[in-house]
């Protein structure tokens, strides 16, 4: 065997056993780790990998793992797309109780954000929904490392994703699951949340967290300084025929108010 060839074999080895299983390689992100196109082409030729799209492939014999997609797409692509809403609190350990899990999950990406054709493409091992919203003025914060099966990416904090559930309230997300999610998050940090809060930029999100919040009697919520967040003026009404809460200039169902 040739300088070459044994140079490429243990460049294989180490490409299969380097990154974990599921985990989708971006061709462009392989070269600047010393895998060039040609060598690319090869693996494929050689049946070790696959391709699943334009510039992007797996290893063979993996399957097609959403998780092993939303990594790439962090961390090969730095694209902001991340698991949360109430997907982020079941897997926070939060949502769990209320009801089954959720056949979808939910994904969160940046309001102009495009997503690459392999992956809109493909048929991952979960169904998902994305939600294009851009709800912080910095757009990372919130959001926490979490594994599975031995891919790492990020999700949002519980914090983050309770603000996400309530941005998309009411029309896509209910006001009273809402609620009943809020009522499960009495260990957040006050620090975490003030932050959040200072940098959200929804009025409706904010004023709804801050009720619910009050309302559930939450220890953590005294410790929020309010005179730093800015929760504009006016009523917003999210209920027809609903009730007044003076104190947050908010227009809820009656079992809310």
């Amino acid at each position: 065997m040739d300088e070459e060839a044994k140079i490429n074999k243990s460049k294989i080895n180490k490409l299969m056993q380097e990154y974990s299983k599921g985990l989708v390689l971006l061709s462009s992100w392989l070269v600047l780790k010393g895998y060039p196109y040609e060598l690319q082409q090869q693996y494929r030729r050689s049946g070790w990998m696959k391709s699943i799209g334009k510039g992007a492939m797996l290893k063979s014999g993996d399957s097609l793992l959403l998780s092993g997609a939303l990594a790439a797409l962090q961390s090969q692509a730095n694209i902001n797309i991340h698991i949360g809403g109430r997907s982020a609190l079941e897997l926070n350990g939060i949502a769990h109780y209320l009801q089954l899990a959720s056949p979808e999950v939910t994904l969160f990406v940046l309001g102009k954000t495009k997503l690459p054709s392999w992956f809109i493409n493909n048929k991952w091992d979960i169904d998902y929904r994305v939600f294009k919203v851009s709800l912080f003025k910095d757009d990372t914060i919130g959001l926490v490392n979490y594994q599975d099966t031995g891919i790492d990416m990020k999700i949002s904090s519980s914090g983050r994703a309770m603000m996400e559930c309530l941005s998309l309230c009411p029309t896509i997300f209910s006001l009273t699951e809402a609620y009943e999610l809020m009522e499960g998050l009495s260990t957040l940090r006050p620090k975490q949340v003030q932050e959040l809060l200072e940098s959200c930029k929804s009025i409706k999100t904010k004023r709804l967290f801050l009720y619910f919040a009050d309302r559930a009697r939450h220890s953590w919520f005294k410790y929020i300084n309010l005179t730093k967040i800015d929760l504009g003026s006016g009523n917003r009404s999210l209920a027809n025929n609903g009730i007044l809460i003076p104190k947050y200039n908010l227009v809820l169902p009656k079992e809310l108010s």
